[in-house]
This record gives structure tokens, sequence and C-alpha cells, in this order.
């Protein structure tokens, strides 16, 4: 049985927050090393790296709220709290785009230029950001029982989330009813490791033909992987008024 979070000095850390903040630091260094070698300004990646993470994590948050309206509408002070989760991918990847075209204007830049250089890191945000989800108990599939299947404590997740199929088949250890679900995350963490490889491929070994390229290939290849992996998840956001996952439909895209 896996925590959610660590106590230091009497202050609850979630272990979600730990995480996002490791791969914010990992990411600052990824995209300062990139301008370093392509013989940008690493210093200009500070700043915009700065509004951009912010943006990030706020287009995260009003996308994931926007499409669990039910959730929030009753109190509307819980759309702060982060600490329970609910940060949408997508989101975060639409609010730093924004970011980077800002602040392309501002310092005269290549916004496309500055996409190539940012695309690693935005990548291995994902990448980490996923094992967040993981200690959340949140962003896993239906039930399955492959090799990769795992096993949630029912009292863990949220009910919404747990399907017919689920249920009818929960196990019972030592007085604990557990769910045996897709675990997603890490379906998802694999596939950006394939991705990543590719990308680091055109970045090292591929002479860049416009700017943009490397981002572009990213946009892609990520989106042909969640396509797949949304279509497993029980938590999916969905079109108001719809069945279709917004996420999934934005992957087709």
């Amino acid at each position: 049985h896996v925590g959610k979070s660590i106590s230091i000095f009497g202050f609850s850390i979630a272990y979600y927050g730990m995480i996002i903040g490791a791969a914010i630091l990992i990411g600052f260094l990824i995209a300062t090393a990139e301008a370093k070698r392509t013989g940008q300004n690493p210093e200009d990646y500070l700043d915009m790296g700065i509004v951009g993470v912010i943006a990030g994590i706020a287009g995260a948050r009003i996308y994931y709220v926007i499409f669990s309206w039910d959730l929030y509408k009753d109190n509307l002070l819980s759309i702060f709290n982060l600490r329970e989760g609910g940060l949408a991918i997508y989101g975060g990847v639409i609010g730093a785009v924004i970011a980077v075209f800002v602040m392309a204007a501002v310092k005269k830049k290549s916004p496309f230029q500055i996409l190539d250089t940012i695309a690693l890191a935005l990548l291995n945000g994902q990448m980490l950001g996923r094992w967040g989800n993981f200690f959340n108990r949140e962003a896993f599939g239906g039930y399955t029982d492959n090799l990769f299947a795992m096993q949630l404590p029912v009292s863990d997740v949220r009910s919404g989330e747990i399907t017919a199929e689920m249920w009818e088949k929960v196990k019972r250890i030592g007085g604990t009813e557990y769910i045996q679900v897709h675990p997603t995350f890490l379906y998802e963490s694999m596939w950006n490791i394939g991705v990543l490889l590719i990308l680091l491929f055109l970045t090292f070994r591929v002479k860049r033909k416009y700017d943009g390229m490397v981002f572009l290939n990213y946009l892609l290849l990520y989106g042909i992987g969640r396509f797949w992996i949304e279509g497993l998840r029980t938590d999916q956001l969905l079109l108001p008024g719809t069945q279709i996952p917004v996420s999934q439909l934005l992957s087709g895209v």
C-alpha cells in the first residue's frame, strides 16, 4: 500500500506536488541546456520558463475544471486545491503555448524556435507528471487482468471512476476491497519514453528544416499514443452534452 504524502516536521507534503516540482526543475535544466547548445541565451529561458510554468499550471487546472464542473460548482474554493490532483496535460500544453507566443512577441524571438527548444522539457514533465497520478490513485483505466494490472483500494479512489465491471470483479484481501485496473499512467509514461527517443534523434541527428519541426513531431507522436490510452480511462473529461472524450478528440486532431 503506497501512501499519498509524507510528513516533515508536522507538515504533510503530497508526493503529487513533489513530482510536479521535480518535473519543473528538470524541465528548466533541459530547456536552458538546449538553448545554450543552439546558440540562444539560456537566461531568456529562465525568464520565459517562470511565465510558462505559471501559465501551464493555470491552463492545466482551467481545462480540468471546465470539463469537470460538477465537481466544483458547489464549492468554488476547491478549484484552488491542487493537492488533490486535477491537472489536465493538454490544458497545460495549451497554456504553455499561449505563454510562448506572448513571450516571443515581447522578446522578439521566433515562437516556433522556442517551442522546439522546450519540446523535450515538456515531454519530460509529462513522463514524470503521470507518476503523480499513480500516487493520487487517478487517471487509471478499466478492469484488466493483463500482465500490468494494478490493484487499488476502493476507499482511495473516486466512486464515479469505478465501473460496473470493476465492482463485479472486486477483490477482497485482508478485509480491504480492491479494484483491478489498467495502469494508464504507466502506459503513457512508457509511450513517452519512445517519443523521447525519437525527439532526441530529431534534435541531435537530423538537420532542422524549419522552426517548429521538433515540437510538431512531439504533438503528432504524443497524440497518437494519447488517443489510444485515453480510450481506456474511466475518468475521461467529456464534451458537455456528449459522450465524446475531449482529450481523445484533441489527440485525434
